[in-house]
Formats: C-alpha cells, structure tokens, sequence
C-alpha cells in the first residue's frame, strides 16, 4: 500500500504511537509521519505509506497552522499548561494590549525553540534533554507567521485562544 492517510492524532498519543498503530493495522513495515506532534498536542498527522515515504523529507517545509488556548499569570518549567507551574501570580492584560503585542510577531521573526520541543540538537531531540534536567545551547531560527489572530479573551479569567 502506498500513500498518505490523515489521521487525527489524540493526546497521550506520541506521533511514534500513531506510527506503530497503523503498521499494525496494516500489516506494513514502510510506515512514517510528517511531523513529530507533542503527546499533549490534538490534530492531523499525515501518515505516509509505502513508496510515499520518499516524501517525508519535503513535507515538513510546508506551512501550518496551529490553535493554542493560553492564560496569563502562570510560567510552568515546560512552558506549557502540562508542565510543573514554577510561579503564580495576578494578571491584568486587556484584550487590546494582547492585539497590539501580537503585531510584532507576525511575519518573518527569529525564534528559539524552546527546550521542551522536537527539534534535533547533536542528534538528540531537545524534550529529551530536558526530561534529563539537561539545557543545551540551541539557535534561534527565522520563521514565517502569516496569520496571527486573537479568536478569543476572557479578561476576567486571563485566558484566550490564538490562531496561528
């Protein structure tokens, strides 16, 4: 069999789950993904079969899109909601301060990846350095950030939603 399957990847799944489920299901040993998605990430992995696995390579170049629920006033060791909260405090952001703060970031930007990521450092992915304990020096990369809208903000309970 050879293609690409779409498949929607639910959490505590690992993108290497989603993998060894459709071999199973399959019967197939040529099976690989497009992108490592976070176990805590929800959404579509594309799933490459047989001879389109060449593609693998070429397929993470494209553009895509992401939806993030965010709240102010929390800083966790990950940097995300999963991760051991390190400092609590009250926030007063406006919905207006949010939309002026996002300007700067739409366009070609310089991002460091964060330690709790997928990016590759000296052949080790960088989550798993920081499971470890570990911080490694990481560059920053340039990126494109075509469309950054704010969808949603409570004032009230600090907490919205991006569409990126």
């Amino acid at each position: 069999m050879n293609g690409v399957i779409l498949i929607r990847k639910e959490k505590d799944f690992t993108s290497f789950d989603v993998v060894a489920v459709v071999r199973k299901l399959t019967g197939q040993k040529k099976v690989g993904h497009t992108g490592t998605l976070d176990p805590n990430a929800t959404g579509v992995l594309p799933v490459l079969l047989g001879t389109a696995t060449k593609a693998q390579d070429i397929i993470p170049c494209h553009d895509k899109k992401y939806r993030a629920d965010f709240r102010f006033g929390i800083a966790t060791d990950t940097l995300d909601i999963w991760g051991e909260v390190l400092e609590q405090k009250p926030a007063n952001v406006t919905a207006d301060e949010i939309e002026k703060t996002l300007r700067c970031f739409r366009g070609e930007i310089e991002q460091l990846p964060p330690m709790y990521s997928a990016v590759s450092v000296g052949g080790k992915r960088l989550y798993q350095y920081a499971r470890e304990g570990k911080e490694v020096e990481r560059r920053p990369r340039r990126v494109t950030i075509y469309s950054l809208e704010l969808l949603s903000f409570d004032e009230s309970t600090q907490s919205g939603t991006l569409d990126i």
